[in-house]
């Protein structure tokens, strides 16, 4: 336990954070299941309406620090592989 209290502070917000950016990883990852359980199903209307979403939340993603931007593309290049494959 840090005695420093501006380390301490930085231990809240680096937790606060954490919490965060796990909450957003899980609801990113939900939107690729969603994607994925879409293209299953051979419903193109519903892939196609979730893969908009799903990149939208990766590309926010990236935009806020959480992902890298070569994790970005190759997942929103699977996705659309999946879609397009319909």
């Amino acid at each position: 336990m840090a005695h420093i209290k501006q380390q301490m502070k930085r231990n809240l917000t680096n937790e606060k954070r954490r919490l965060r950016n796990a909450s957003f990883r899980s609801s990113v990852k939900s939107a690729m299941r969603a994607v994925e359980s879409a293209v299953e199903a051979n419903d193109k209307e519903k892939a196609i309406e979730m893969l908009r979403s799903a990149h939208k939340k990766l590309d926010k993603g990236q935009a806020k620090g959480i992902y890298h931007k070569n994790y970005v593309g190759r997942h929103k290049s699977s996705l659309t592989r999946m879609v397009s494959g319909l």
